[in-house]
Protein backbone atom coordinates (compact mmCIF):
# COMPACT_ATOMS: atom_id res chain seq x y z
CA UNK A 1 0.00 0.00 0.00
CA UNK A 2 1.16 3.50 -0.78
CA UNK A 3 1.42 5.98 2.09
CA UNK A 4 -1.19 8.71 2.08
CA UNK A 5 -0.18 12.01 0.55
CA UNK A 6 -0.07 14.69 3.23
CA UNK A 7 -1.54 18.15 2.66
CA UNK A 8 -0.67 20.87 5.16
CA UNK A 9 -2.97 23.90 5.05
CA UNK A 10 -1.39 27.01 6.57
CA UNK A 11 -3.08 30.25 7.56
CA UNK A 12 -0.54 33.10 8.02
CA UNK A 13 -0.43 35.35 11.04
CA UNK A 14 -2.59 38.48 11.13
CA UNK A 15 -0.80 41.53 12.61
CA UNK A 16 -2.25 43.27 15.63
CA UNK A 17 -5.08 45.58 14.59
CA UNK A 18 -8.35 46.80 16.02
CA UNK A 19 -9.94 43.74 14.40
CA UNK A 20 -7.58 41.23 16.01
CA UNK A 21 -9.10 41.67 19.50
CA UNK A 22 -6.00 40.08 20.99
CA UNK A 23 -6.09 42.13 24.20
CA UNK A 24 -9.77 41.31 24.71
CA UNK A 25 -9.34 37.61 23.89
CA UNK A 26 -6.98 37.18 26.83
CA UNK A 27 -9.92 37.86 29.12
CA UNK A 28 -11.81 34.99 27.47
CA UNK A 29 -8.82 32.60 27.38
CA UNK A 30 -9.01 32.45 23.57
CA UNK A 31 -6.14 32.68 21.08
CA UNK A 32 -7.87 34.19 18.02
CA UNK A 33 -11.26 35.52 16.95
CA UNK A 34 -12.07 33.06 14.15
CA UNK A 35 -10.60 30.01 12.45
CA UNK A 36 -9.80 30.11 8.69
CA UNK A 37 -13.13 29.23 7.06
CA UNK A 38 -11.63 29.23 3.57
CA UNK A 39 -9.00 26.61 4.35
CA UNK A 40 -11.51 24.45 6.25
CA UNK A 41 -13.77 24.57 3.17
CA UNK A 42 -10.99 23.73 0.72
CA UNK A 43 -9.81 20.89 2.97
CA UNK A 44 -13.32 19.43 2.68
CA UNK A 45 -12.78 19.15 -1.10
CA UNK A 46 -9.78 16.87 -0.65
CA UNK A 47 -10.52 13.12 -1.06
CA UNK A 48 -10.13 10.95 2.02
CA UNK A 49 -7.13 9.17 0.52
CA UNK A 50 -5.16 12.30 1.41
CA UNK A 51 -4.19 13.21 4.95
CA UNK A 52 -5.11 16.82 5.78
CA UNK A 53 -3.97 19.07 8.56
CA UNK A 54 -4.61 22.79 9.20
CA UNK A 55 -2.19 25.04 11.08
CA UNK A 56 -3.46 28.51 11.92
CA UNK A 57 -0.38 30.55 12.81
CA UNK A 58 -2.61 32.83 14.90
CA UNK A 59 -3.17 30.06 17.44
CA UNK A 60 -0.20 27.69 17.07
CA UNK A 61 3.40 27.72 15.88
CA UNK A 62 4.36 26.47 12.43
CA UNK A 63 7.46 24.30 12.85
CA UNK A 64 9.95 23.23 10.20
CA UNK A 65 9.04 19.63 11.03
CA UNK A 66 5.43 20.33 10.02
CA UNK A 67 6.55 21.59 6.62
CA UNK A 68 9.00 18.74 6.08
CA UNK A 69 6.33 16.14 6.91
CA UNK A 70 4.00 17.47 4.19
CA UNK A 71 3.98 16.57 0.52
CA UNK A 72 2.32 19.89 -0.26
CA UNK A 73 1.74 23.08 1.72
CA UNK A 74 -1.38 25.01 0.75
CA UNK A 75 -1.60 28.61 1.91
CA UNK A 76 -4.39 31.18 1.76
CA UNK A 77 -4.14 34.81 2.79
CA UNK A 78 -5.61 38.28 2.71
CA UNK A 79 -3.41 41.28 1.85
CA UNK A 80 -3.01 42.10 5.54
CA UNK A 81 -1.26 38.71 5.94
CA UNK A 82 1.18 39.28 3.07
CA UNK A 83 4.28 39.64 5.26
CA UNK A 84 3.61 36.43 7.20
CA UNK A 85 2.73 34.63 3.98
CA UNK A 86 6.06 35.62 2.41
CA UNK A 87 7.83 34.14 5.42
CA UNK A 88 6.02 30.81 5.03
CA UNK A 89 6.82 30.67 1.31
CA UNK A 90 10.50 31.33 2.02
CA UNK A 91 10.58 28.52 4.61
CA UNK A 92 8.98 26.07 2.17
CA UNK A 93 11.55 27.00 -0.47
CA UNK A 94 14.40 26.52 2.01
CA UNK A 95 13.05 23.16 3.18
CA UNK A 96 12.22 21.91 -0.32
CA UNK A 97 8.48 21.42 0.17
CA UNK A 98 6.15 22.34 -2.70
CA UNK A 99 3.65 25.11 -2.00
CA UNK A 100 0.31 26.13 -3.50
CA UNK A 101 -1.30 29.51 -2.86
CA UNK A 102 -4.84 30.80 -3.21
CA UNK A 103 -7.33 33.10 -1.57
CA UNK A 104 -8.03 36.85 -1.82
CA UNK A 105 -4.43 38.13 -1.80
CA UNK A 106 -2.95 35.73 -4.40
CA UNK A 107 -6.05 36.17 -6.58
CA UNK A 108 -5.83 39.98 -6.52
CA UNK A 109 -2.03 40.13 -6.81
CA UNK A 110 -1.03 36.98 -8.67
CA UNK A 111 1.76 38.84 -10.49
CA UNK A 112 3.47 39.41 -7.13
CA UNK A 113 3.46 35.76 -6.04
CA UNK A 114 7.08 34.61 -6.08
CA UNK A 115 8.40 31.25 -4.92
CA UNK A 116 5.04 29.49 -5.29
CA UNK A 117 4.78 26.23 -7.22
CA UNK A 118 1.05 26.39 -7.89
CA UNK A 119 -1.38 29.31 -8.00
CA UNK A 120 -5.04 28.38 -7.45
CA UNK A 121 -6.98 31.56 -8.11
CA UNK A 122 -10.57 32.68 -7.82
CA UNK A 123 -13.32 30.75 -6.05
CA UNK A 124 -11.92 27.39 -5.00
CA UNK A 125 -15.08 25.39 -5.80
CA UNK A 126 -14.25 26.02 -9.46
CA UNK A 127 -10.43 26.02 -9.57
CA UNK A 128 -9.30 23.62 -6.82
CA UNK A 129 -10.90 20.35 -8.13
CA UNK A 130 -9.08 20.81 -11.47
CA UNK A 131 -5.80 21.23 -9.60
CA UNK A 132 -6.50 18.14 -7.48
CA UNK A 133 -7.23 16.02 -10.55
CA UNK A 134 -3.99 17.04 -12.24
CA UNK A 135 -1.98 16.75 -9.00
CA UNK A 136 -3.17 13.17 -8.49
CA UNK A 137 -1.97 12.32 -12.00
CA UNK A 138 1.40 13.98 -11.43
CA UNK A 139 0.86 16.69 -14.02
CA UNK A 140 -0.24 19.73 -12.02
CA UNK A 141 0.15 23.05 -13.84
CA UNK A 142 1.61 26.26 -12.33
CA UNK A 143 -1.68 28.18 -12.54
CA UNK A 144 -5.38 27.43 -12.18
CA UNK A 145 -8.05 30.09 -12.38
CA UNK A 146 -11.81 29.95 -11.88
CA UNK A 147 -13.61 30.65 -15.15
CA UNK A 148 -17.10 31.07 -13.68
CA UNK A 149 -18.96 31.82 -10.46
CA UNK A 150 -19.93 28.52 -8.81
CA UNK A 151 -23.25 27.55 -7.26
CA UNK A 152 -22.65 27.87 -3.51
CA UNK A 153 -24.53 24.67 -2.73
CA UNK A 154 -21.65 22.93 -4.49
CA UNK A 155 -19.35 24.14 -1.72
CA UNK A 156 -18.65 21.36 0.81
CA UNK A 157 -19.37 21.60 4.52
CA UNK A 158 -16.17 22.98 6.13
CA UNK A 159 -13.87 20.59 8.02
CA UNK A 160 -14.40 22.16 11.42
CA UNK A 161 -13.10 18.88 12.86
CA UNK A 162 -9.58 19.82 11.66
CA UNK A 163 -9.56 22.99 13.77
CA UNK A 164 -8.87 23.50 17.51
CA UNK A 165 -12.28 25.14 18.00
CA UNK A 166 -11.78 25.78 21.73
CA UNK A 167 -9.02 28.26 20.89
CA UNK A 168 -11.43 30.54 19.03
CA UNK A 169 -14.07 33.00 20.20
CA UNK A 170 -16.28 32.84 17.10
CA UNK A 171 -17.10 30.29 14.41
CA UNK A 172 -17.41 31.66 10.84
CA UNK A 173 -20.01 30.51 8.33
CA UNK A 174 -21.06 31.78 4.90
CA UNK A 175 -24.45 32.24 3.23
CA UNK A 176 -23.80 34.40 0.17
CA UNK A 177 -21.18 35.92 -2.12
CA UNK A 178 -21.47 39.07 -4.16
CA UNK A 179 -23.04 42.47 -3.59
CA UNK A 180 -25.58 44.46 -5.64
CA UNK A 181 -23.71 47.71 -4.99
CA UNK A 182 -20.50 48.78 -6.70
CA UNK A 183 -18.60 51.22 -4.47
CA UNK A 184 -15.48 52.56 -6.14
CA UNK A 185 -13.08 51.45 -3.38
CA UNK A 186 -14.52 47.96 -2.79
CA UNK A 187 -13.17 44.79 -4.45
CA UNK A 188 -16.14 42.53 -3.64
CA UNK A 189 -17.80 43.02 -7.00
CA UNK A 190 -14.53 42.25 -8.80
CA UNK A 191 -13.98 39.11 -6.73
CA UNK A 192 -17.53 37.76 -6.48
CA UNK A 193 -19.76 39.75 -8.85
CA UNK A 194 -22.87 41.91 -8.44
CA UNK A 195 -25.27 38.98 -8.64
CA UNK A 196 -25.78 37.72 -5.09
CA UNK A 197 -25.35 33.93 -4.97
CA UNK A 198 -26.68 32.11 -1.91
CA UNK A 199 -26.76 28.70 -0.30
CA UNK A 200 -30.12 27.05 0.27
CA UNK A 201 -31.42 27.50 3.82
CA UNK A 202 -31.25 23.77 4.48
CA UNK A 203 -27.66 23.66 3.27
CA UNK A 204 -26.71 26.61 5.48
CA UNK A 205 -28.13 25.12 8.68
CA UNK A 206 -26.29 21.90 7.87
CA UNK A 207 -23.11 23.92 8.33
CA UNK A 208 -24.47 25.32 11.59
CA UNK A 209 -25.02 21.73 12.66
CA UNK A 210 -21.46 20.82 11.68
CA UNK A 211 -20.15 23.58 13.96
CA UNK A 212 -22.58 22.54 16.70
CA UNK A 213 -21.43 18.90 16.80
CA UNK A 214 -17.85 20.02 17.52
CA UNK A 215 -19.13 21.20 20.90
CA UNK A 216 -18.57 24.87 20.09
CA UNK A 217 -21.09 27.28 21.63
CA UNK A 218 -21.29 31.06 21.58
CA UNK A 219 -20.65 33.50 18.74
CA UNK A 220 -21.19 32.70 15.07
CA UNK A 221 -20.17 35.20 12.38
CA UNK A 222 -21.94 35.07 9.03
CA UNK A 223 -19.00 36.27 6.94
CA UNK A 224 -20.98 37.54 3.94
CA UNK A 225 -19.83 40.91 2.67
CA UNK A 226 -23.50 41.87 2.49
CA UNK A 227 -25.86 39.47 4.24
CA UNK A 228 -28.90 41.39 2.96
CA UNK A 229 -27.75 41.66 -0.64
CA UNK A 230 -30.91 39.72 -1.50
CA UNK A 231 -33.63 40.55 1.04
CA UNK A 232 -36.03 37.80 -0.05
CA UNK A 233 -33.46 35.02 0.22
CA UNK A 234 -32.13 36.39 3.52
CA UNK A 235 -35.66 36.20 4.97
CA UNK A 236 -36.08 32.61 3.79
CA UNK A 237 -32.81 31.71 5.46
CA UNK A 238 -33.65 33.49 8.70
CA UNK A 239 -36.87 31.52 9.07
CA UNK A 240 -34.87 28.29 8.79
CA UNK A 241 -32.24 29.57 11.26
CA UNK A 242 -34.95 30.41 13.78
CA UNK A 243 -36.36 26.88 13.56
CA UNK A 244 -32.90 25.35 13.93
CA UNK A 245 -31.92 27.60 16.85
CA UNK A 246 -35.14 26.74 18.70
CA UNK A 247 -34.61 23.01 18.14
CA UNK A 248 -31.09 23.23 19.62
CA UNK A 249 -31.84 25.61 22.48
CA UNK A 250 -30.30 28.66 20.76
CA UNK A 251 -26.62 27.67 20.98
CA UNK A 252 -25.33 30.57 18.85
CA UNK A 253 -25.55 34.34 18.90
CA UNK A 254 -25.05 35.69 15.42
CA UNK A 255 -23.16 38.57 13.82
CA UNK A 256 -22.79 39.68 10.22
CA UNK A 257 -22.10 42.49 7.73
CA UNK A 258 -24.83 44.30 5.83
CA UNK A 259 -25.66 47.42 3.87
CA UNK A 260 -27.68 50.16 5.54
CA UNK A 261 -30.86 49.30 3.60
CA UNK A 262 -31.33 46.60 6.24
CA UNK A 263 -32.83 49.37 8.38
CA UNK A 264 -35.58 49.99 5.82
CA UNK A 265 -37.04 46.46 5.99
CA UNK A 266 -38.92 45.93 9.26
CA UNK A 267 -39.71 42.28 8.53
CA UNK A 268 -36.06 41.51 7.88
CA UNK A 269 -35.03 43.19 11.13
CA UNK A 270 -37.68 41.27 13.10
CA UNK A 271 -36.43 37.98 11.70
CA UNK A 272 -32.81 38.83 12.52
CA UNK A 273 -33.77 39.59 16.12
CA UNK A 274 -35.70 36.32 16.38
CA UNK A 275 -32.74 34.42 14.95
CA UNK A 276 -30.50 35.92 17.67
CA UNK A 277 -28.45 38.39 15.62
CA UNK A 278 -26.65 40.67 18.09
CA UNK A 279 -24.42 42.80 15.86
CA UNK A 280 -24.12 43.97 12.28
CA UNK A 281 -21.19 45.73 10.65
CA UNK A 282 -22.30 48.55 8.33
CA UNK A 283 -20.09 50.55 5.98
CA UNK A 284 -21.12 54.08 6.90
CA UNK A 285 -17.92 55.65 5.55
CA UNK A 286 -18.42 59.41 5.82
CA UNK A 287 -20.67 62.26 6.99
CA UNK A 288 -19.74 64.13 3.79
CA UNK A 289 -22.44 63.58 1.17
CA UNK A 290 -20.10 64.59 -1.64
CA UNK A 291 -17.69 61.80 -0.70
CA UNK A 292 -20.48 59.21 -0.65
CA UNK A 293 -21.69 60.38 -4.05
CA UNK A 294 -18.22 60.38 -5.60
CA UNK A 295 -17.44 56.85 -4.44
CA UNK A 296 -20.80 55.43 -5.53
CA UNK A 297 -22.18 54.82 -2.03
CA UNK A 298 -25.56 56.22 -3.06
CA UNK A 299 -27.58 53.78 -0.94
CA UNK A 300 -26.20 55.57 2.14
CA UNK A 301 -27.86 58.75 0.89
CA UNK A 302 -31.35 57.36 0.26
CA UNK A 303 -32.44 58.08 3.85
CA UNK A 304 -31.01 59.85 6.87
CA UNK A 305 -28.09 57.73 8.05
CA UNK A 306 -28.54 58.56 11.73
CA UNK A 307 -32.20 57.52 11.63
CA UNK A 308 -31.26 54.31 9.83
CA UNK A 309 -28.63 53.40 12.43
CA UNK A 310 -31.09 54.19 15.23
CA UNK A 311 -33.68 51.90 13.68
CA UNK A 312 -31.28 48.96 13.89
CA UNK A 313 -30.07 49.85 17.37
CA UNK A 314 -33.62 50.15 18.72
CA UNK A 315 -34.17 46.50 17.78
CA UNK A 316 -31.34 45.51 20.10
CA UNK A 317 -28.80 44.89 17.32
CA UNK A 318 -25.50 46.71 17.80
CA UNK A 319 -24.18 48.57 14.77
CA UNK A 320 -20.43 48.35 14.25
CA UNK A 321 -19.45 51.05 11.80
CA UNK A 322 -16.83 51.35 9.10
CA UNK A 323 -15.61 54.90 8.45
CA UNK A 324 -13.11 56.11 5.85
CA UNK A 325 -10.80 59.12 5.67
CA UNK A 326 -8.95 60.09 2.50
CA UNK A 327 -11.59 60.61 -0.18
CA UNK A 328 -10.65 63.26 -2.75
CA UNK A 329 -13.76 65.22 -1.77
CA UNK A 330 -12.99 65.22 1.97
CA UNK A 331 -12.84 68.80 3.32
CA UNK A 332 -9.95 69.91 5.60
CA UNK A 333 -12.18 69.54 8.67
CA UNK A 334 -13.06 65.89 7.89
CA UNK A 335 -11.32 64.75 11.08
CA UNK A 336 -13.54 66.80 13.38
CA UNK A 337 -16.58 65.83 11.35
CA UNK A 338 -15.81 62.13 11.72
CA UNK A 339 -15.30 62.48 15.48
CA UNK A 340 -18.65 64.24 15.89
CA UNK A 341 -20.34 61.75 13.55
CA UNK A 342 -19.12 58.70 15.45
CA UNK A 343 -20.24 60.16 18.79
CA UNK A 344 -23.66 61.14 17.41
CA UNK A 345 -24.28 57.67 16.01
CA UNK A 346 -23.52 56.06 19.41
CA UNK A 347 -21.33 53.40 17.78
CA UNK A 348 -18.79 52.10 20.33
CA UNK A 349 -16.85 50.04 17.76
CA UNK A 350 -16.05 52.64 15.13
CA UNK A 351 -13.49 51.29 12.68
CA UNK A 352 -12.04 54.44 11.16
CA UNK A 353 -9.48 53.69 8.46
CA UNK A 354 -7.58 55.42 5.71
CA UNK A 355 -8.82 54.84 2.18
CA UNK A 356 -6.95 52.03 0.41
CA UNK A 357 -6.72 51.63 -3.36
CA UNK A 358 -7.11 47.84 -3.52
CA UNK A 359 -5.98 46.03 -6.68
CA UNK A 360 -8.69 45.44 -9.30
CA UNK A 361 -11.04 48.09 -7.89
CA UNK A 362 -12.41 51.00 -9.88
CA UNK A 363 -10.56 53.30 -7.49
CA UNK A 364 -7.26 51.57 -8.25
CA UNK A 365 -7.87 51.87 -12.00
CA UNK A 366 -8.73 55.57 -11.75
CA UNK A 367 -5.70 56.40 -9.64
CA UNK A 368 -3.49 54.42 -12.00
CA UNK A 369 -4.75 56.52 -14.91
CA UNK A 370 -4.10 59.64 -12.85
CA UNK A 371 -0.58 58.36 -12.00
CA UNK A 372 -1.25 58.70 -8.26
CA UNK A 373 -0.55 55.13 -7.12
CA UNK A 374 2.30 54.36 -4.75
CA UNK A 375 3.22 50.96 -3.31
CA UNK A 376 1.10 47.86 -2.76
CA UNK A 377 -1.26 48.33 0.21
CA UNK A 378 -0.73 46.33 3.39
CA UNK A 379 -4.47 45.79 3.71
CA UNK A 380 -4.40 47.20 7.24
CA UNK A 381 -6.13 50.54 6.87
CA UNK A 382 -6.50 50.80 10.65
CA UNK A 383 -2.86 51.32 11.50
CA UNK A 384 -1.11 52.79 8.48
CA UNK A 385 -0.58 56.55 8.41
CA UNK A 386 0.62 56.75 4.81
CA UNK A 387 -1.84 56.03 2.04
CA UNK A 388 -0.89 53.89 -0.97
CA UNK A 389 -1.74 56.72 -3.34
CA UNK A 390 -1.24 60.48 -3.38
CA UNK A 391 -4.28 61.96 -1.59
CA UNK A 392 -5.95 65.30 -2.24
CA UNK A 393 -5.11 66.59 1.23
CA UNK A 394 -1.39 66.77 2.16
CA UNK A 395 0.06 63.54 3.60
CA UNK A 396 1.11 65.21 6.84
CA UNK A 397 -2.38 66.66 7.37
CA UNK A 398 -4.01 63.27 6.89
CA UNK A 399 -1.50 61.46 9.11
CA UNK A 400 -1.85 63.95 11.98
CA UNK A 401 -5.63 64.20 11.62
CA UNK A 402 -6.09 60.44 11.45
CA UNK A 403 -4.03 59.88 14.60
CA UNK A 404 -6.11 62.53 16.35
CA UNK A 405 -9.38 60.88 15.32
CA UNK A 406 -8.38 57.50 16.75
CA UNK A 407 -6.88 58.95 19.92
CA UNK A 408 -10.05 60.95 20.49
CA UNK A 409 -12.76 58.36 19.76
CA UNK A 410 -10.91 55.74 21.81
CA UNK A 411 -10.15 58.03 24.72
CA UNK A 412 -11.90 56.39 27.71
CA UNK A 413 -14.34 59.25 28.27
CA UNK A 414 -15.45 59.27 24.61
CA UNK A 415 -15.66 55.51 24.24
CA UNK A 416 -17.63 54.88 27.42
CA UNK A 417 -19.90 57.82 26.58
CA UNK A 418 -20.89 56.08 23.32
CA UNK A 419 -21.49 52.83 25.19
CA UNK A 420 -23.85 54.54 27.64
CA UNK A 421 -25.67 56.26 24.79
CA UNK A 422 -26.18 52.93 23.03
CA UNK A 423 -27.43 51.25 26.21
CA UNK A 424 -30.07 53.98 26.51
CA UNK A 425 -31.24 53.17 22.98
CA UNK A 426 -31.47 49.39 23.39
CA UNK A 427 -34.92 47.92 24.10
CA UNK A 428 -35.54 46.16 27.37
CA UNK A 429 -34.16 42.64 27.20
CA UNK A 430 -36.90 40.06 26.83
CA UNK A 431 -37.07 36.98 29.01
CA UNK A 432 -36.14 34.00 26.89
CA UNK A 433 -35.25 30.33 27.19
CA UNK A 434 -32.34 30.95 24.84
CA UNK A 435 -29.01 29.60 26.02
CA UNK A 436 -27.27 32.64 24.60
CA UNK A 437 -29.09 34.80 27.14
CA UNK A 438 -27.45 32.88 29.96
CA UNK A 439 -24.07 33.73 31.39
CA UNK A 440 -21.64 30.86 30.84
CA UNK A 441 -18.74 29.94 33.05
CA UNK A 442 -16.13 31.43 30.71
CA UNK A 443 -18.10 34.67 30.60
CA UNK A 444 -18.11 34.87 34.40
CA UNK A 445 -14.34 34.38 34.41
CA UNK A 446 -14.02 37.10 31.77
CA UNK A 447 -16.09 39.49 33.91
CA UNK A 448 -13.90 38.82 36.94
CA UNK A 449 -10.75 39.25 34.86
CA UNK A 450 -12.14 42.46 33.43
CA UNK A 451 -12.81 43.98 36.83
CA UNK A 452 -9.53 42.82 38.29
CA UNK A 453 -7.49 44.33 35.49
CA UNK A 454 -9.48 47.29 34.22
CA UNK A 455 -10.53 48.73 37.58
CA UNK A 456 -6.87 49.25 38.45
CA UNK A 457 -5.72 50.35 35.00
CA UNK A 458 -4.69 53.85 33.96
CA UNK A 459 -8.31 54.44 32.91
CA UNK A 460 -9.82 52.70 35.95
CA UNK A 461 -11.81 55.75 37.07
CA UNK A 462 -13.64 55.89 33.74
CA UNK A 463 -14.20 52.13 33.78
CA UNK A 464 -15.75 52.08 37.27
CA UNK A 465 -17.90 55.12 36.51
CA UNK A 466 -19.14 53.39 33.35
CA UNK A 467 -20.00 50.15 35.19
CA UNK A 468 -21.89 51.98 37.93
CA UNK A 469 -23.93 54.02 35.46
CA UNK A 470 -24.49 51.24 32.95
CA UNK A 471 -25.45 48.51 35.41
CA UNK A 472 -27.57 50.96 37.38
CA UNK A 473 -29.56 51.90 34.29
CA UNK A 474 -29.51 48.62 32.37
CA UNK A 475 -29.00 45.62 34.67
CA UNK A 476 -30.76 43.53 32.00
CA UNK A 477 -27.78 44.20 29.71
CA UNK A 478 -25.07 43.12 32.17
CA UNK A 479 -23.26 40.80 29.73
CA UNK A 480 -23.24 43.48 27.04
CA UNK A 481 -21.97 46.05 29.54
CA UNK A 482 -18.92 43.96 30.39
CA UNK A 483 -18.44 43.00 26.74
CA UNK A 484 -18.27 46.71 25.86
CA UNK A 485 -15.76 47.28 28.64
CA UNK A 486 -13.54 44.39 27.55
CA UNK A 487 -13.63 45.45 23.90
CA UNK A 488 -12.81 49.00 24.99
CA UNK A 489 -9.69 47.69 26.72
CA UNK A 490 -8.51 46.27 23.40
CA UNK A 491 -9.25 49.44 21.44
CA UNK A 492 -7.44 51.63 23.95
CA UNK A 493 -4.44 49.29 24.12
CA UNK A 494 -4.13 49.14 20.32
CA UNK A 495 -4.48 52.92 20.02
CA UNK A 496 -1.70 53.46 22.55
CA UNK A 497 0.58 50.97 20.80
CA UNK A 498 -0.05 52.29 17.29
CA UNK A 499 -0.03 55.99 18.10
CA UNK A 500 2.04 56.58 21.27
CA UNK A 501 2.19 60.23 22.21
CA UNK A 502 2.93 61.40 25.73
CA UNK A 503 1.40 64.76 24.99
CA UNK A 504 -2.01 63.11 24.73
CA UNK A 505 -1.76 61.11 27.95
CA UNK A 506 -4.59 63.17 29.32
CA UNK A 507 -6.79 61.92 26.45
CA UNK A 508 -5.71 58.31 26.20
CA UNK A 509 -5.81 57.51 29.87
Amino acid sequence: MHAKKKFLFVYPRIPETYWSYRHALRFLRRRAVMPPLGLATVAAMVPREYECRIIDMNVERLRDEDILAADLVLISAMIVQSSSMAGVIARCRRLGTAIAAGGPYPTACSDRMEGVDYLILGEAEESFPRFLEDYARGRAQPRYEASRKPDLDSSPIPRFDLLPMKKYDTVPIQFSRGCPFDCEFCDIVQLFGRTVRTKSPRRFVAEMEAAYVTGFRGSMFVVDDNFVGNHRKAKELLQEIIRWQRSRGFPFKLYTEASIDLAHDAELLDLMVAAQFHMVFVGIESPVKGSLTATGKLHNLSRDIVDSVRTIQRRGIEVTGGFIIGFDTDPPDIFDRQIRFVQKLAIPTAMVGLLIALPRTRLHSRLEREQRLRDLPTGNNLSATRMNFTPALPDEVIAAGYRRVLRTIYAPSRYFSRCLALLRIYPKARRTRSNVSKVRGREILALLHSFGQQAFSRYGMYYIRFLVRALGRRPDQAVRVFTMAIQGHHYMAVTRSLFPDRSTSGIIQ
